[in-house]
């Protein structure tokens, strides 16, 4: 998907245009080669930047075009998958290219929430001919939304954990390992973006006026709160899994315990039964009221039995 933007400088308006005009902003989502062809043909760039930003391995850095006024930036952006049971947390990459003082760039392989809001119009003091502020307030919406997406995964997991404590289920339980791979995601992709920031601040990669500089580290500021609060989250979603582990195998052993303790109590009568079931001379056999008897003689043992294993702790 390609979609143009640009601001009107006399009604300062965003506006959706079809022309590659100068101070626009172009916005590529999953792109076909046919509209990976046509911008980079229109704008007169290399394709590798593009291409780049949509391999979903790509790790979040900074690049330059050497003797180009072309550079790339790649960040990672927390995005919401379905899953067959679960939403799962994840990343993705999102790539910024600043192409001269003419255009700028995003690149993603999916729609993201970060880039919606600038589509939305939802972002206050958003020229597309102002790309130095744009990828600043990127990187800040960006760390914010981390920090949205952390607090919902509290919420899951206190949710999960107030199932789990009425009844073990399995599909909480992976839910919960679900969401502390999300957390590990987001705990790396933090610190990745967290290096391209700081890179960034030092004003060699683009110039900083200081209204940017402030968002910058308003930015850099969300994004170590994020990385604190995901280290905490997973710290204690961790210490819950292994928690909830303890618990399953004590459960499990307290089975086995009481279906090997009712195998004792049934071996009794039916060692009993066994016995006088013998074709051999056998006390009582002769009694009229020899089965009575036995039956008697079993339930005394079958009690001693079970009262000895509760002695045990074994009921």
């Amino acid at each position: 998907m390609l979609k143009i933007y640009n601001t009107d400088l006399e009604t300062n308006k965003i506006e959706e245009i079809q022309e590659f005009k100068k101070g626009s902003w172009i916005n590529l989502v999953n792109p076909s080669e046919e509209e990976i062809k046509d911008v980079c043909e229109s704008i007169n760039i290399q394709d590798d930047f593009i291409r780049d930003a949509l391999d979903n391995e790509e790790k979040a850095r900074i690049d330059r075009e050497e003797n180009d006024d072309t550079i790339l930036f790649v960040i990672d952006v927390p995005i919401i998958e379905k899953g067959e049971e679960n939403d799962i947390y994840t990343t993705m990459p999102l790539g910024m290219i600043i192409v001269r003082d003419d255009f700028f760039i995003t690149v993603s392989l999916k729609k993201n929430k970060v880039i919606e809001d600038f589509e939305k119009r939802k972002v206050k003091y958003f020229q597309t001919y102002k790309k130095s502020r744009f990828i600043l307030q990127i990187l800040y919406l960006n760390s914010s939304y981390y920090l949205t997406f952390l607090k919902q995964i509290n919420k899951e997991t206190e949710i999960a954990e107030y199932i789990l404590k009425n009844s073990m289920k399995n599909k909480e339980l992976l839910k919960l390992l679900s969401l502390e791979k999300g957390l590990v995601y987001f705990t790396t992709s933090l610190k990745s973006n967290e290096i391209v920031m700081e890179k960034t601040m030092k004003g060699k990669i683009i110039k900083l006026y200081e209204e940017d500089e402030d968002i910058l580290e308003d930015a850099i500021t969300e994004n170590r709160q994020a990385i604190e609060m995901a280290k905490i989250y997973s710290d204690i979603l961790n210490g819950t899994m292994d928690a909830y582990a303890s618990i399953i195998s004590n459960n499990l052993n307290g089975v086995m315990k009481f279906l090997t303790s009712i195998t004792i109590v049934l071996a009794v009568p039916t060692m009993m039964s066994s016995f006088w079931g013998m074709n051999v001379e056998l006390p009582f056999q002769h009694n009229p009221f020899g089965f009575v008897i036995m039956l008697i003689v079993a339930i005394i043992l079958t009690l001693i039995v079970t009262w000895w294993l509760k002695k045990k702790d074994m009921f």
